[in-house]
């Protein structure tokens, strides 16, 4: 039984993260109140 469900829990991870990278989030990226300052000038 354990060693099912460590391969299971192997298997599900390697799903999880594919299907992450599948679905990237439209976020901007944050940038640091230091480098905001760097940009305005």
């Amino acid at each position: 039984m354990n060693r099912k469900k460590k391969m299971n829990n192997i298997l599900k991870k390697k799903v999880k993260k594919a299907n992450s990278k599948l679905h990237t989030s439209n976020k901007p990226k944050y940038v640091s109140k230091a480098e905001r300052a760097k940009l305005a000038e």
